[in-house]
């Protein structure tokens, strides 16, 4: 450890405290009697009130410090507010349930406080990311702007997605249970694979988790009885109506391997579809190569891949140029160049494009094939090639793959030193006989592809319902392999989210995989893609048994095994749409 002299230190301690005066234990009232507590630093010695910044956060005030002393050094009034329920805050915490009319009554007071010039804005990513659209949503009027980084969306992305729930939301929801912090107890990996193995190999209903954990204390029952949108989940995302009224200026951030990117996109599509022109207009879109964490303090290196110094965006930086812009009439951040900013990983560089539609110069489609319905493993796979599946026997041979709810071994999958890894894809060499493997040629130059891909595939199986997941990988040509981008679906929930729809047992049915997150990268001459389709069958997922049923209260007794054919016939013609960057 570097030595600091006593002097050194006390140089630091001297500049701190004429830098920054505290507020601490500060009460603030909702219009239910309920206080929020906050602590506000502010530049000291300030000549005039100030704009305000503030972040609504479940995980404790105290963890978000640093950031309020930075933009407390930078002109700005920050206050750190505990979610009711939470921290020093009173009342109860409900996930995603008050926050829209508290982020409200924050706005509002802060503006009126001698500090405050009357602007307000918004920090924070994650679920203070969903705070700020829940926010946003009610329109207070002294709300200035907001810069939602990784913003989770309520039955978007989170709790569920696709109608699919992970076992992470109980470990989350301990996290956030009570008062304190509990990130001990969060970061114990060891006990909580423990938990959800013995879930997992027990064959026990999903519902359970909670009680197998030992946490029965928060909404997870709850959570169990809304699998799928409905007004339960309405109330916390924006109307239509509502994206149609916002009139502020916006910065969405998000990462190509940010967990909550899909939260993320959705709030920046549904303003973009409903929003006015003058609207959309003032919202800016970044999507850097970072991961969750990464969209708030950007790493270079993200589960083995290395990405370039450009990578590195000061965000904090950047953060204070658009309060700068939006709250202070300072001039325009230099780095939006244009309303989206994607970052492309190869050339290691920055682009910009006026949308998101504008940044693919059109797209490629390869056609799933086989030969014999040879496609179950890396060694023998189908293709993604250019021509159609010809109208013969052979060009029309279904692949097949069973996924058997009870068979225990993809599991094990899960005990690998590093399964956040997304270059270490072991997986194709054994997948059990659950799943399909396609690959395309190697590619004859190096190629961008930037965007959402699409899959359309025709399946058939002999169960009601079962779950598909579905990846995508660059493969080198050293035979490493990169994690480029996934989706996942539930298959009573192919035609609608809202609607469940049991699948006719033997019918073949078209599945459209629109979930894909966005990804930019130039794919090397070589190279070759692979996409893997199969059942998850995992301790980290909420297993659907193929019964039919509510799939939380399902258990091993339920069970039913799923023979699936895919096909790719004339008839049946499944792809790839791959958008191919400019």
């Amino acid at each position: 450890m570097r030595k600091i002299s006593l002097l050194t230190i006390l140089a630091l301690s001297t500049l701190r405290a004429q830098d920054v005066d505290l507020l601490w234990g500060v009460k603030i009232p909702m219009r239910d009697g309920v206080h929020l507590n906050a602590t506000v630093f502010k530049p000291k010695a300030t000549p005039a009130p100030l704009p305000v910044v503030f972040t609504l956060t479940p995980y404790i005030a105290d963890s978000y410090e640093d950031r309020a002393s930075y933009f407390a050094r930078h002109g700005y009034v920050f206050a750190l507010v505990d979610v009711r329920g939470r921290g020093n805050s009173e009342g109860s915490f409900e996930p995603f349930a008050n926050e829209a009319r508290d982020g409200y009554d924050l706005v509002e007071w802060l503006a009126q406080q001698p500090w405050s010039n009357g602007k307000v804005a918004m920090w924070g990513g994650s679920y203070a990311g969903f705070d700020q659209w829940a926010t946003l949503k009610e329109r207070p009027p002294h709300l200035a702007t907001i810069v939602p980084a990784a913003a989770a969306a309520a039955a978007v992305d989170f709790p569920f997605f696709n109608g699919m729930f992970t076992s992470y939301i109980i470990q989350w929801l301990t996290f956030t249970s009570g008062k304190t912090g509990n990130p001990k107890q969060f970061g114990d990996s060891t006990f909580w694979a423990e938990k959800f193995r013995e879930r997992y190999t027990r064959n026990l209903p999903f519902r359970e988790l909670d009680q197998i954990v030992g946490n029965t204390s928060t909404v997870f029952q709850k959570w169990m009885d809304h699998p799928q949108p409905d007004d339960y989940w309405d109330a916390m995302y924006p109307t239509p109506e509502q994206f149609a009224q916002i009139d502020i200026p916006i910065l969405t951030i998000t990462g190509h391997y940010d967990g909550d990117q899909t939260g993320a996109m959705h709030y920046y599509r549904d303003h973009m579809r409903y929003g006015s022109q003058a609207a959309r207009d003032r919202h800016y879109l970044i999507i850097g190569p970072w991961d969750h964490a990464g969209t708030r303090t950007p790493i270079r290196e993200v589960g083995g891949l290395k990405f370039g110094e450009a990578s590195m965006l000061d965000l904090n930086n950047l953060h204070r140029e658009w309060y700068d812009w939006t709250m202070k009439s300072g001039p325009k951040p230099a780095f939006l160049k244009q309303r989206v900013a994607y970052y492309v990983v190869g050339p290691e560089e920055w682009k910009y494009a006026a949308s998101l539609e504008a940044i693919a110069g059109g797209t490629r489609t390869r056609y799933l094939n086989s030969t014999d319905g040879q496609a179950n493993d890396a060694l023998h796979s189908g293709t993604l090639a250019p021509e159609k599946p010809a109208a013969s026997p052979t060009g029309g041979a279904p692949d097949r793959y069973i996924y058997d709810p009870l068979d225990l071994r993809p599991g094990a999958l899960e005990t690998a030193d590093n399964p956040n890894s997304l270059t270490d894809e072991t997986e194709p060499l054994h997948l059990f006989g659950d799943g399909l493997i396609y690959h395309t040629a190697p590619f004859d130059q190096d190629t961008e592809i930037s965007g959402n891909v699409r899959l359309v595939a025709w399946i058939a199986m002999d169960v009601p319902d079962t779950d598909f997941e579905v990846n995508l990988y660059e493969i080198l040509p050293n035979g490493g392999s990169v994690l480029l981008t996934g989706d996942a679906m539930r298959a009573r929930y192919r035609e609608s989210p809202r609607k469940p729809s049991l699948v006719d047992p033997g019918q073949i049915v078209k599945y459209e995989f629109r979930g894909f997150t966005f990804f930019s990268r130039r794919i090397a001459k070589g190279s070759r893609l692979r996409l893997m389709l199969r059942s998850p069958n995992s301790i980290q997922v909420e297993k659907n048994y193929n019964s039919g049923g509510v799939v939380a209260s399902e258990s091993g007794k339920d069970a039913r095994t799923a023979h699936i054919s895919l096909y790719h016939d004339a008839e049946h013609a499944g792809y790839l749409e791959l958008p191919i960057g400019r």
